[in-house]
This record gives C-alpha cells, sequence and structure tokens, in this order.
C-alpha cells in the first residue's frame, strides 16, 4: 500500500501532540517537568479545564515555548461558539477543536485569527455499532469524509480523525487539510484496554497521511514518562527517515 507520509514542513519532534489529561495543575506542571523536551507539544482538554486552573498552564507552557492545541470541542449557538474562539487571540494557542454542524463551524472559522480550527469527525471512542445508536446509517469512513470536506469549505483548517480513516481522508481531500490523529497506541502497546476503539500506532497513522498524532495514556502511564515520550519520538523519526524528510 502507498505511503501517504505528510510533507508539511513540520518539525519531526512537533508531530507528537501529548494529552495532558491529569486531575490538578500541580500534577500537569510536575509532569510537563518531567518530561522537559521529550514533548514539545501539549494538548489541554475538558479535565484540565475543569481543575480551573486552565489559563494558568497555557502561560506555563507559553513561557517554555511549547506548541499548544485547546481541545474544548467547542459546540453551541454559533455566535456564543465565535466568542469563545475569540478569547484566544494573543494566547500562543496553534489549534482549538470544534464540534458540530456548518454554522457552529463557519462561526469559528471566521474568529480564528491565528489560531487553526480543527473539526471533530467522528471520535475515536466511538464503533460503527455506536454510530448505529446515535442514528447515523452512513459509514464511518464516509461520515468523516464528508465532515472534513464542509469542515474545509467552511474555512476550518483540519480535522481530529482516527488514523483508519485517514488515508481516505488524504486521497479524498488532499494535502491543504491538517489531519491530526488521536488513539495511538506504540507498537508494543496496542493490546492494553482503554476507552478507544479505532486505534493504530505511530507508524500507520503517519503512513495513512496523519500530519500529527496524539499520545496520552502510554505516556501519562508508563514508569518513566520521558522515556516512553522518547520511544515514541524514535518511532516517529524512523518513519520520517525512511522518506528522507
Amino acid at each position: 500500500m502507498k505511503s501517504l507520509l505528510s510533507d508539511k514542513p513540520i518539525p519531526v519532534r512537533e508531530r507528537l501532540i501529548f494529552a495532558m489529561d491529569l486531575p490538578s495543575v500541580e500534577e500537569a506542571e510536575s509532569m510537563i517537568d518531567r518530561l522537559g523536551d521529550s514533548v514539545q507539544f501539549y494538548k489541554l482538554g475538558l479535565q484540565m479545564f475543569m481543575t480551573g486552573g486552565y489559563f494558568r498552564l497555557l502561560e506555563k507552557l507559553r513561557g517554555l515555548s511549547k506548541k499548544i492545541f485547546v481541545d474544548l470541542k467547542f459546540f453551541d449557538v454559533p455566535e456564543t461558539v465565535k466568542n469563545a474562539v475569540e478569547q484566544l487571540a494573543g494566547r500562543g494557542i496553534t489549534f482549538a477543536t470544534v464540534h458540530g454542524n456548518d454554522d457552529i463551524m463557519r462561526a469559528a472559522a471566521e474568529a480564528k485569527g491565528s489560531v487553526k480550527i480543527l473539526a471533530v469527525t467522528v471520535l475515536t471512542s466511538l464503533d460503527k455499532g455506536d454510530m448505529r445508536d446515535l442514528g447515523f446509517q452512513c459509514d464511518v469512513e464516509e461520515l468523516v469524509l464528508s465532515r472534513a470536506r464542509r469542515a474545509l469549505a467552511l474555512g476550518c483548517d483540519g480535522v481530529i480523525s482516527s488514523g483508519l480513516e485517514a488515508r481516505r481522508l488524504r486521497e479524498g481531500v488532499g494535502e491543504k487539510l491538517i489531519v491530526i490523529t488521536p488513539g495511538i497506541r506504540p507498537a508494543s502497546n496496542t493490546a492494553v484496554k482503554d476507552d478507544q476503539k479505532r486505534v493504530v500506532t505511530p507508524q500507520t497513522a503517519f503512513e495513512n497521511g496523519a500530519d500529527y498524532v496524539v499520545v496520552g495514556r502510554p505516556i501519562r502511564s508508563a514508569k518513566d514518562p520521558k522515556a516512553a515520550a522518547e520511544e515514541i519520538q524514535r518511532q516517529i523519526a524512523e518513519v520520517f527517515a525512511q522518506k528522507g524528510n
């Protein structure tokens, strides 16, 4: 199968995004210190938001020249989403996620400024059975592709998509779209049971066209998180080295 390795000018070590899902700001700050230069890009989601120290963490990461991904999946009436996205201006944020229909995605895109807006296609915690339960009769890949095309047309910059659908996305939408793939499990860790149902290895995700991969639990739960992150960085570097990137 043909490799669809990303040719975007992204530093290889920034292609790993660490999902910072921890119960307190103090634990998050400790993790940042432990990881050091092994991680350059951090994703902060709802759990971190509810600790009450979200913007404190943003400032810490910004002070360390780290890249920041605000993963709050904005979903509300369009005007509210627009106002929320505007609040991200000037905070050194690279990506933010939005979830919803055309009007919601359009509102986020209109207010994005320098922040790149990523549309959520289908959560990687859902499988075909879950989609049927939600009332979607179409194939998961078809739904992902449809949402990605609409998001791009509405001014969004990319999508969150399982590595299982990344190839179809890249072939159907092209290189312009940014594809970020969560649900990543290193080859030695794919047997771990968790809440992600559509998982792939870093190599598979990138060869299927992902630009970035998001890794959380395999790093957070490791005995030595920095060593775990460095091992994933090694795997990513190896994939891109094979193509001369």
